[in-house]
């Protein structure tokens, strides 16, 4: 056996129901132990676009949302819709936008414990994240280590050379004419693409920051205003789609209008496994960014952050479920791609006239470019927290440098390498959120109401050997 089918074994075991169980455990366990902190989704909506300047850190409340929004929306709430309802059957949209409904409270819990735990550097920056918590919260460095590398690693793959790759395959298939222009579109297409990310992370995270807040916005309403015209397009299936895929996530009968039948089982692996994979509730990456926030305690920016899986999956992920199946009940014909998501996804969109194709195109480019961006930053805190600050040039270049590199080759066992290591993060920081529950609640009920605006007067400690790292 190949070194590269070792690897999609692993991976393919890893997100298969060790994950599942591990991460929609910890996602009901939360749940539970916030007192469904979910009841407050639209309290927390209103704190995401509410400033708090007067408060330490970085970035804006919403500067940081947005920045954790343009990693998590991204190519998973199109291709792996499609892939889940392909590998899945319809039924899957229902379990994974129930990882969505519950992932809210473990992404709450983990963004609370590094923003609690942060500390400051030398130059008053603010740096946080899974591994400071397993750090000063539970003296295990060595697991805030081995997170921050993988985390470090892992951004190449999953957030860098695959995500450029997607950009560059869109607009070659759109465009190429033939074999050559497709090459030299690849090459042009890769060049523009480094530049201008470039240009975006030579500012750091305030350059992020700012890009992502007008860039994110801009996607999604773009993305679910194209989703609900071709809903309404599809209005006279739609009643039809929503029994699909409720009926189908209960019952091991094939569905009608063409779908290939699919046992409870795999229905249920596949839309939690691509939901999580999505939404990155428990993998530890949007706290890297949140920690960064203005904010005056703990509980608020945890709040602000938690938005984040109700905008990813509960909403963005559910509209293009819902396009999804109801594309395929109206056109039979485009199902039984047996697993090809990415087929799958552009058939059913490209039978709606006019605005089906350009949704797709428009929304793959530019989720894939706002996930350069926001996990340039994850990678770069964990750089940073392993080497010190005179790592951040040589990262930003070897970015660059991955990001041409995936534009121009062929990325399968990288996929492949990046899905293991994106899901072996989640372990450590799963490690982190359930032996620090109890802070976890203690800290929800401190700020509980009236409580919320208390300002939080535990000084942040300034971290002497910053620049250095713990491995500098």
């Amino acid at each position: 056996m190949s070194f590269s089918s070792i690897i999609e074994t692993v991976d393919s075991f890893l997100w298969g129901w060790p994950l599942i169980i591990m991460l929609f455990g910890t996602h009901l366990y939360m749940t539970v132990r916030t007192g469904f902190i979910q009841k407050d989704i639209f309290r927390a909506i209103k704190l995401s676009v509410t400033k708090d300047p007067d408060s330490e850190g970085d970035v804006s409340q919403f500067g940081a949302l947005t920045t954790a929004l343009s990693s998590t929306i991204g190519t998973g709430n199109i291709i792996g819709v499609g892939t889940a309802i392909a590998m899945g059957g319809p039924g899957s949209v229902l379990w994974m936008w129930m990882t969505g409904i519950f992932g809210i409270a473990t992404k709450y819990a983990e963004t609370l414990i590094a923003v609690k735990y942060r500390v400051k550097s030398e130059d008053g920056s603010m740096l946080g994240g899974a591994m400071y918590a397993l750090d000063r919260g539970l003296h295990k460095k060595w697991l805030g280590i081995i997170f921050a590398l993988l985390a470090a690693v892992c951004a190449f793959g999953i957030g860098c050379s695959v995500q450029a790759n997607a950009v560059v395959a869109n607009i070659r298939q759109n465009f190429a004419t033939s074999e050559s222009s497709g090459r030299i579109i690849t090459y042009v297409t890769a060049v523009v693409l480094c530049v201008i990310v470039g240009l975006v992370i030579i500012g750091g995270i305030k350059s992020i920051t700012s890009v992502s807040e007008k860039l994110v916005p801009f996607m999604a309403v773009f993305y679910v205003l194209g989703c609900l015209f071709i809903l309404i397009q599809n209005a006279d299936v739609l009643g039809e789609t929503v029994v699909t895929i409720v009926s189908s996530a209960f019952t091991t009968k094939a569905a009608t209008g063409g779908f290939v039948g699919s046992t409870i089982a795999v229905a249920c692996r596949y839309g939690f496994a691509r939901g999580l994979f999505s939404n990155e509730s428990g993998m530890g990456s949007a706290p890297l960014v949140a920690s960064a926030a203005q904010t005056r305690n703990p509980k608020r920016q945890a709040l602000v952050s938690m938005t984040g899986t109700f905008w990813d999956t509960v909403v963005v992920c559910l509209m293009t479920g819902l396009v999804l199946v109801s594309c395929i009940i109206k056109h039979p014909s485009i199902d039984g791609l047996s697993g090809n998501g990415s087929e799958l996804t552009t058939m059913a969109f490209s039978t709606i006239p006019v605005i089906g194709t350009p949704v797709l195109v428009i929304g793959l480019i530019t989720f894939a470019f706002s996930t350069i961006l926001g996990w340039y930053y994850y990678g770069e805190r964990c750089a940073v927290y392993l080497f010190g600050e005179k790592v951040i040039i040589v990262y930003k270049i070897l970015w660059i440098v991955g990001i041409f590199a995936g534009s121009v080759a062929e990325l399968n066992l990288i996929w492949n390498l990046a899905d293991l290591l994106n899901g072996l993060m989640a372990i450590p920081n799963i490690i982190a959120v359930l032996l620090l529950s109890a802070v976890i609640a203690s800290e929800t009920k401190k700020y509980s109401g009236s409580h919320l605006d208390d300002k939080d007067n535990t000084e942040i400690p300034t971290l002497k050997n910053a620049k250095k790292g713990v491995l500098g």
